[in-house]
């Protein structure tokens, strides 16, 4: 969208002076604060809040919307945490699993060759500390060298960490020189202490969350950042979470992308909430294109929202479709996701992206374009 018609928009459809000035001062390419944060989120009208956001996108991406060939294996739901949210571990679904090295290896193995990326996350086991998941991660990179391996969340990492009695920085070397190559944003949550107490007491605060990705990024180690939206916090607690985000990406650079992660309502402790609508959703995803300005992606998780509102996703900022996954994970269908089994053909997400008025584009991990559709 041009900034002709984003100026007539505003002109047409916004009364508030407040909006308005936030509006401009978006277009001209400042950085709002937290205040105008907040507000957008109180008072911005969604067709608004999307031209803006897209506005941001296009400059930064154009037309282009990314995916990716990749799968996940998760090596276990058993978990010293007991988040209240949480649907996938052994706390919520009343079974238990763990795969053997053997066994994840040979799912790497027999994994399409297309594939670019494998995402290994799953629940905190007690038993397992650094050898194990580093030995994990070589013995994957020794089967299928091509592969980027994204792999165990902060909170593995905390735990592993400290388990070995390795520092962060010995501990994420030694996992680097084994394999890895970036590390995925889960178990951020929401980093506001009094609101992380009521939903995850007993997991690591945000600032150790914080802590470990810079650690990563100082390495030379990419990650992801998300947020837990949608259950008790409100608008400020949000936009705290991303103003402690973009301070970090300030100061390191190495975020890849952003992932709002919806509440999902079923089989968990939190299933008295409702869930936030689909409208929701859409502001959430404008609002934080716009206030990461440092950010070069946002991605829209489609197991997690569905096809169909991650397609409306591309319209309120989001450039990244994540990929095809290869019903290869769990963790939201559990929880009460729309896609019961995730997987999508390369020509459905296409499809899907085209649909949308956007360009297809398949990346590798680092969202260099391989082919454009």
């Amino acid at each position: 969208m041009q900034i002709e018609e984003i100026e007539i928009l505003i002109t047409k459809s916004v009364a508030d002076a407040g909006i308005k000035a936030i509006s401009e001062k978006i277009i001209a390419g400042q950085r709002i604060n937290q205040q105008e944060g907040i507000y957008l989120f109180e008072y911005g009208e969604l067709a608004l809040l999307g031209s803006l956001a897209n506005f941001i996108k296009e400059k930064k991406h154009g037309k282009m919307a990314f995916f990716i060939h990749n799968f996940h294996i998760e090596p276990t739901n058993i978990c010293i945490y007991n988040c209240r949210f949480c649907s996938y571990s052994h706390h919520q679904s009343g079974t238990s699993w763990e795969f053997e090295q053997k066994e994840m290896v040979e799912k790497a193995v027999a994994a399409p060759a297309e594939m670019k990326e494998l995402h290994i996350t799953g629940g905190v086991h007690p038993k397992h500390g650094l050898d194990y998941y580093a030995g994990l991660l070589k013995m994957i990179r020794e089967a299928r060298p091509e592969l980027h391996l994204k792999a165990y969340s902060a909170i593995e990492l905390d735990f592993m960490f400290e388990k070995s009695g390795v520092t962060l920085e010995e501990g994420l070397k030694i996992l680097k020189e084994n394999g890895l190559d970036s590390i995925p944003g889960g178990g951020a949550e929401i980093f506001d202490e009094e609101v992380r107490k009521q939903i995850c007491d007993d997991k690591a605060f945000g600032n150790r969350w914080l802590e470990i990705h810079e650690t990563a990024h100082k390495l030379g180690i990419g990650s992801n950042a998300t947020m837990l939206y949608g259950h008790i916090e409100n608008y400020s607690h949000r936009i705290d979470h991303l103003e402690l985000l973009r301070q970090l990406q300030d100061r390191t650079g190495g975020f890849n992308t952003f992932i709002p992660l919806k509440f999902k309502n079923k089989n968990n402790e939190m299933s008295y909430l409702p869930e936030v609508s689909s409208i929701e959703d859409m502001k959430n995803y404008a609002v934080s294109r716009i206030y990461l300005d440092n950010f070069p992606h946002l991605k829209a998780y489609w197991p997690m929202i569905g096809q169909q509102m991650s397609q409306l996703a591309l319209s309120f900022g989001v450039d990244d479709l994540d990929g095809t996954i290869n019903n290869s994970t769990q963790i939201y269908s559990l929880a009460g996701a729309d896609d019961k089994n995730p997987a999508i053909s390369l020509d459905g997400l296409i499809k899907l992206i085209r649909d949308a008025g956007c360009t297809p584009a398949e990346r590798d991990s680092w969202y260099n374009v391989l082919k454009e559709f």
